[in-house]
């Protein structure tokens, strides 16, 4: 059996899993990789759609799926994030910090949010 391909999902990626967004149906047995901030989003986004047992449960089983980030990646996150910002592309602190770890992790960012379209190491996906 051959290795799965590695991503770093933003939160964007998750809900568009949790949809089954027919798009990212491929992406749905990747090596996943994201942080607990962007659980927090996509469980906040759950709540608000359903109920606190679903958001609940998929918070639990996606937490298999994080890695930490260090205090270097803080930095060099706030420094892309104003890069970018001087470039006239608005990005949160999570998707700077999501972007900046898949950089780190030399695995691809895997989005649908439009500020990264055509950005290197990107797989964008709507």
């Amino acid at each position: 059996m051959g290795r799965l391909t590695r991503y770093f999902f933003d939160t964007y990626a998750l809900i568009s899993i949790t949809h089954g967004k027919e798009a990212y149906r491929k992406y749905a047995e990747s090596d996943v990789v994201t942080t607990r901030l962007n659980l927090m989003e996509a469980y906040y986004q759950l709540l608000r759609e359903s109920d606190e047992l679903t958001a609940g449960l998929y918070y639990d089983g996606a937490m298999r799926h994080v890695v930490d980030f260090t205090d270097a990646d803080i930095k060099d996150a706030m420094k892309f994030r104003l890069e970018m910002k001087r470039k006239g592309k608005n990005l949160s602190y999570m998707d700077a910090m999501g972007y900046t770890i898949a950089s780190r992790l030399k695995i691809r960012f895997l989005t649908g949010d439009r500020e990264f379209e055509g950005l290197p190491n990107v797989e964008y996906v709507k």
